[in-house]
């Protein structure tokens, strides 16, 4: 792998190290400005999203991450990386103190500014999830309308932050579909020399 490669890789691991363990300070050193980052439960700006996670994470949130291995396409100061990766979520849905785990990718644009590669676009891709309760003698009942309202990768992701009171996303990206298909060609347009206002504003 080469140099730069290493060095996006880095800030790929970097980044789950820092944000699960609310090192912010470092974190912040990720983005560029102009970054922007889309999840199940928020899709605005970086900083945007900094904020609100460092707030989740003061009042007790727990969200982990883990990774797995990358792949990174480089053309030029721009790069597009993807990356295995777990999230993992404990939450209470209706008394019940559950875990949700999501296997899914990171997908990431980058730019590199003088020696630095920073994030200018994260969007994960949501491939297969469950729900568990951490007392495996606790039963637990979902809302089968709401659960099924959920795009299959992430429903139920979905339905425990539904329940914790966030307004979640049903339109991203998955195994396959058109959502996929449509983050490829911001990927593609990034790599040809589009701007990232004209790639990945929303």
């Amino acid at each position: 792998m080469d140099a730069d490669s290493l060095a996006i890789r880095a800030n790929i691991e970097n980044w789950v190290l820092w944000r699960d363990a609310g090192d912010w300070e470092r974190f912040a050193t990720l983005w560029w400005p102009e970054g922007r980052m889309n999840a199940t439960w928020f899709q605005a700006s970086a900083s945007e999203f900094m904020a609100r996670s460092r707030r989740a994470f003061d009042e007790g949130m727990k969200v982990f991450h883990t990774l797995g291995g990358s792949t990174v396409d480089i053309v030029g100061h721009r790069a597009i990386s993807k990356t295995r990766m777990q999230i993992l979520q404990r939450a209470p849905v209706d008394g019940v103190v559950v875990d949700v785990s999501c296997i899914g990718r990171f997908w990431d644009a980058w730019e590199k500014h003088g020696e630095n590669w920073g994030l200018v676009f994260r969007q994960p891709i949501y491939e297969i999830d469950r729900m568990a309760p951490v007392d495996p003698s606790k039963a637990l009942t979902l809302e089968a309308d709401l659960l099924l309202s959920f795009p299959e990768g992430y429903r139920h992701l979905a339905y425990l932050q539904t329940k914790m009171g966030f307004d979640v996303s049903k339109t991203l990206p998955g195994v396959r579909g058109p959502e996929l298909e449509a983050l490829e060609a911001r990927g593609r347009r990034w790599l040809a020399g589009e701007t990232a206002s004209d790639c990945f504003s929303s």
